[in-house]
């Protein structure tokens, strides 16, 4: 009797012996079934995670897709108008008034070679604390909604527009506009702006939208860190991180900036800072752009979102020179109407 043939081993192999082509076919359609399988599982982990990632950072989520009609019907605060002659309006390439509100807007370089900064300011004095609204990118509200800081500045009649804390990048925090609340989860520091003028640094995580909007509250923001407070540079901040997202965990280093920062009731500064733009602009760390909220008579002053959404809109153009080489897109703006 014939001796049985032994299946061949990987040493059979590696000696030269090959299988039957039998065999060589069998091998080879479970070899292929192995391969597909693996592609497909890949494709499946690769195109599951691309889909995550999309509709997470991209696709749009519109949950409110009339922030208009919204707000007409759901806003507890009546934005005070003054009630006499209609007021005389100045508008020049630097300076904006209607009645008792004003914005005046200021261009300031330091350093030099590539330590050159330079920054736009608005001194905005309000006749009325209504008299700064916000507006969101294609009046809707909800998750990967954008525009440029201009386009819905111009929707919107804006004569001065500054980028705002891009809401629509995270799900949480509080978000109150123009005295209707938007969402409602508490994650971090905000800042309220109150409809008698004054404005405060808050722990979201301690109090509610409706508590805030109680007690008077037209605006909130939430991004941060607070990076003047009592008329001081906040320790840390440095080191603070905004999300803890993709992309997101930190603001630290040379960066395009933007920050409100506040004077006194009804009197606000603006900061946006360019940046990444080597011998113009190499921006500024948190403490650098405290220092420059300090030096503009800011007692308080509070971190926006920066980096390429960093834009001032004042009378019909963006003032300042947007890393990205023009606007990038983003998810609401704070305004003065014009």
């Amino acid at each position: 009797m014939a001796p049985k043939r032994r299946p061949p081993t990987a040493d059979s192999f590696a000696d030269g012996a090959r299988p039957t082509n039998r065999r060589r076919r069998r091998w080879s359609k479970r070899s292929r079934r192995v391969v597909v399988a693996t592609s497909v599982t890949l494709a499946l982990t690769v195109g599951g995670g691309a889909w995550w990632a999309a509709d997470r950072f991209l696709i749009p989520h519109v949950e409110i897709s009339d922030v208009s009609a919204y707000e007409a019907e759901h806003s507890t605060v009546t934005a005070t108008t003054e009630a006499s002659s209609p007021a005389t309006t100045v508008l020049t390439d630097t300076q904006y008034s209607a009645g008792s509100t004003t914005v005046t807007i200021s261009t300031v370089t330091e350093g030099s070679g590539s330590d050159t900064v330079t920054y736009y300011v608005a001194d905005v004095v309000l006749g009325d604390a209504t008299d700064l609204r916000s507006a969101f990118a294609n009046d809707q509200f909800g998750e990967n909604i954008i525009e440029t800081t201009s386009a819905i500045a111009e929707d919107n009649d804006a004569v001065f527009a500054i980028n705002g804390d891009y809401y629509g990048f995270r799900s949480t925090g509080i978000e109150i506009r123009n005295g209707v609340i938007y969402r409602d989860e508490p994650a971090r520091q905000g800042l309220a702006f109150y409809t008698d003028g004054h404005v405060e640094v808050y722990d979201e995580t301690q109090t509610s939208a409706q508590a805030l909007l109680d007690a008077g509250v037209w605006n909130t923001l939430s991004f941060g860190p607070a990076i003047v407070q009592d008329g001081q540079t906040v320790s840390g901040i440095e080191d603070v991180e905004i999300d803890t997202n993709v992309g997101n965990h930190s603001i630290q280093g040379d960066q395009p900036r933007t920050a409100v920062g506040v004077i006194d009731d009804n009197h606000l500064v603006f900061v946006v800072v360019d940046g990444r733009q080597s011998g113009y602009s190499e921006g500024v760390t948190l403490p650098e752009l405290a220092d420059i909220m300090i030096s503009l008579g800011a007692t308080t002053a509070y971190n926006l979102d920066g980096g390429g959404s960093s834009t001032m809109y004042f009378n019909g153009q963006v003032i300042n020179s947007p890393s990205n080489g023009g606007e990038r897109g983003t998810s609401d703006i704070l305004y003065v109407a014009g």
